[in-house]
């Protein structure tokens, strides 16, 4: 599936404020097991938005250099 750049580009920062929203509503959420439920996406959304941000910066650096080097 392809998706536009603006919405490619912003999926980690979407990642991350989910996760915060949901960190933020395991705490005031006191129904069944809901508050474990919203503590582990909130987690894991945070764990993923990071993993894709990081990796992306990584590849880009990584890209970067590469193409720098066969410009000589």
């Amino acid at each position: 599936m392809w998706v536009s750049k603006p919405i490619y580009e912003s999926l980690p920062y979407f990642y991350l404020l989910v996760g915060a929203l949901t960190l933020g509503a395991s705490m005031y959420v006191n129904y069944w097991h809901w508050p474990t439920i919203c503590f582990v996406v909130g987690l894991f959304c945070l764990v993923a938005g990071l993993v894709v941000l990081l990796k992306r910066r990584d590849y880009r650096v990584t890209d970067r250099r590469v193409g720098q080097r066969q410009d000589n």
